[in-house]
């Protein structure tokens, strides 16, 4: 048997799974097989040298099959619904983020797979008016039911908690993820960076903490390595507000009082305009801020940017004018 771990990677043709593959490739020698799993079919852009690629779905019997056909040493589970469109449904979300990553679970166990990674997210916590004004690990996990990732990485995390006591022998270790920058970052928060105006609410900073992409799969490549498990919130050091994300990005900054705004999402989602509900104000108001001292005492990675840098330099690859 090799020294060198074996793993399986799902999700893998996503924004941050092919990030992990193209850091892995770079140093390949380390891993005795590398295996990258993923519902669509792999572009000759995507493949890499001395990764196998399968088509698989996490929600199915396929992905227990592959790994008792194929045994790994470590599940990287990084499958998951981050931006739906407009035409996916809660319960098609639900299904993936939820009920795959109980079908994942179940695999490993079944397949007697030593070590699961499993990027969960700071929206785990919740976004409320009681948060402290530093979330650690050891705080309440109070995802809103209004909000679908938030609901269900709360939900996911319950599951792992209930596998950490009845299945010890799988080693979990979980990251819980704030707001993601890099060079080809595109979602729901970097969309709020792109517009002509930036708009807040009033009372609030609205503050974000921000990861560079990099320094995530760092996280994840040492975490397999080393073999690790525990629970650690994933986030650069400070803060970065609404307010001094405009003032960098030489944008004005709208700031409306919140009755207004919850009124003008109402009309706009009514109408078709926008996807996004009156229940998103809670998002802008009350953003879970992460403390990672945990990541750099216990785990021992201190990200290589801070949240001022990440942005600054997301500003640069990405918002030139």
């Amino acid at each position: 048997m090799s020294d060198k771990p074996s793993i399986l990677i799902t999700g893998a043709a996503g924004y941050v799974g092919s990030l992990l593959l193209r850091r892995i490739a770079q140093q390949r020698e380390l891993f005795s097989r590398v295996t990258a799993l993923d519902v669509r079919p792999p572009t000759e852009a995507i493949i890499l040298p001395g990764i196998d690629y399968v088509v698989g779905d996490i929600r199915d019997d396929s992905l227990e099959r592959e790994l008792h056909t194929n045994p790994v040493d470590t599940v990287v589970h990084l499958a998951s619904i981050v931006t739906p469109t407009k035409q996916m449904t809660r319960a098609f979300a639900y299904s993936v983020d939820v009920e795959g990553t109980q079908n994942v679970l179940r695999a490993c166990v079944g397949a007697k797979v030593g070590q699961v990674i499993v990027t969960s997210s700071g929206a785990a916590y919740g976004y409320h008016a009681d948060n402290p004004p530093l979330l650690s690990e050891d705080d309440a996990l109070r995802g809103n039911p209004e909000f679908a990732y938030s609901d269900h990485k709360r939900r996911v995390e319950e599951m792992l908690a209930e596998y950490r006591g009845e299945h010890p022998e799988l080693r979990q270790l979980v990251f819980r993820v704030c707001t993601i920058l890099g060079e080809k970052t595109d979602n729901q928060i970097t969309d709020i960076f792109r517009k002509p105006v930036i708009v807040g609410v009033a009372g609030t900073e609205t503050p974000f903490v921000f990861i560079w992409d990099q320094d995530l799969v760092e996280c994840i490549l040492k975490g397999v390595l080393e073999k690790a498990e525990g629970v650690y919130n994933v986030a650069g050091d400070g803060q970065v507000s609404l307010r001094q994300a405009a003032r960098q990005l030489g944008k004005p900054y709208l700031s409306i009082p919140p009755s207004l705004l919850r009124g003008a999402l109402w009309l706009f989602h009514k109408a078709g305009i926008s996807q996004y509900g009156p229940e998103q104000i809670n998002f802008l108001r009350y953003r879970p801020v992460l403390a990672n001292g945990r990541l750099k005492s216990r785990f021992g990675y201190a990200p290589r940017f801070s949240s001022h840098e990440s942005f600054e330099l997301f500003k640069a690859l990405n918002l030139r004018p």
